[in-house]
């Protein structure tokens, strides 16, 4: 049996035939379940009734979309797995677009129109190099740098950080 093959994946997409694409693109790879819903609420309710591994969601649905989830799954007192790995799926490519679902903790980004190559990479990446996960005040997801100074020591990353310490001391 493969990793894939243990997977469980929520497929979140209010387009049929975008869930059709990916789903085929899963099942090709050697995913063992995918899940498929048609809007961010239905995948709440999913994540509460089924073992999910990793959810891939479109930005933009009706009546919640995929950033609204993203907050949901990370913040909510009653969220069924705040650490779930989160693949956001747009057609929008915008900095801003991709900037509010980081900061929403979306785990990876995939820009439609979508390919085998560019969906199993980044299922590839949660798996194989997951990023440490981050609570603070004001975000809770996976660390937003890809890179990780192997000289930092220390438990603040931000020079407003040092003004934080020094002022609680």
């Amino acid at each position: 049996m493969s990793a894939l093959e243990s997977l469980n994946v929520l497929l979140v997409d209010d387009n049929q035939h975008m869930r059709a694409i990916v789903s085929a693109i899963l099942k090709g790879a050697g995913i063992g379940r995918s899940y498929e819903v048609s809007d961010g609420a239905e995948a709440l309710r999913t994540l509460r009734e089924r073992q999910v591994d990793l959810a891939i969601v479109d930005f933009n649905m009706f009546p919640l979309d995929g950033v609204e989830f993203t907050r949901l799954v990370r913040n909510a007192p009653d969220s069924a797995n705040p650490f779930l790995p989160i693949i956001m799926m747009t057609g929008h490519a915008e900095r801003a677009r991709v900037c509010e679902a980081r900061d929403a903790g979306v785990t990876e980004f995939i820009v439609k129109p979508v390919t085998a190559n560019s969906v199993l990479s980044r299922i590839q990446a949660v798996i194989f190099k997951p990023r440490p996960f981050v609570r603070s005040e004001t975000y809770n997801g996976p660390c937003r740098r890809r890179v990780v100074d192997p000289k930092y020591a220390g438990p603040w990353r931000r020079a407003s950080d040092e003004e934080r310490a020094e002022s609680a001391a």
